[in-house]
């Protein structure tokens, strides 16, 4: 199991009062999975998301990544896993705007310091079409090629799970269609993707989807 979230609470304090974002989730996902969570804004969405990168710890219940509970870890050392076992893609790119594309596809090796890091860049920009945008900012791009470029960070370090949120929501059809092709064959490839969506595009995409509402996994859908 790569990703296995068991019975998650999480509240927050809000301008009233304490807000549960999650109540008693549970959520697993193997290699090979492809799994796409949509629902009502304020349902839950982006904390499960962050409870299954390793970014937000649950006020109680379990998450296992890659067979190593995180949460258990310290800081340090739950921030080097997570940078070689989970990578990110997001709605809005967040590539840093004074580096090329190949600097920005290289940021996460700095957190492993990983050696052959720049051949596998070049070998992922030139895989997801932006060989000849190598020494461009992120200024002169497109969206569909900054997320792409986006993409390909997440992907550099070799992660066993993706998580997404929202990567098609700025992009247009054309865009979209490819970004959830590369997303496909990462999960064929034996790795894991968790997808939150507002897209019926995207959602189609994947082998299963969850509905949440109110912090639960809504089984009358």
């Amino acid at each position: 199991m790569l990703v296995e979230i068991q019975d998650a609470r999480k509240t927050y304090q809000g301008a009233s009062g304490q807000v549960l974002a999650v109540d008693g989730l549970s959520l697993s996902l193997d290699a090979g999975d492809f799994v796409a969570v949509q629902g009502p804004s304020g349902c839950g969405k982006s904390t499960l998301l962050l409870l299954a990168g390793g970014l937000l710890a649950p006020e109680s219940g379990s998450v296992q990544i890659a067979g190593e509970k995180p949460y258990e870890l310290s800081a340090d050392a739950r921030s080097k896993f997570r940078a070689q076992n989970v990578g990110f893609v997001f709605q809005q790119f967040h590539l840093v705007p004074y580096l090329s594309v190949l600097d920005n596809v290289l940021a996460p090796s700095i957190a492993t310091g990983s050696t052959g890091s720049e051949q596998r860049a070049r070998e992922l920009i030139d895989r997801f079409g932006l060989s000849h945008r190598l020494a461009h900012t992120p200024g002169e791009l497109s969206s569909g090629e900054r997320q792409r470029t986006a993409l390909a960070r997440a992907m550099l370090n070799q992660p066993k799970v993706l998580l997404a949120d929202e990567p098609t929501g700025n992009l247009d059809t054309e865009n979209a269609t490819e970004v959830l092709k590369h997303l496909r064959e990462f999960a064929s490839s034996g790795g894991a993707v968790l997808l939150v969506t507002h897209d019926a595009q995207a959602a189609a995409a994947a082998d299963r989807v969850v509905h949440l509402r109110e912090g639960k996994i809504d089984t009358a859908v």
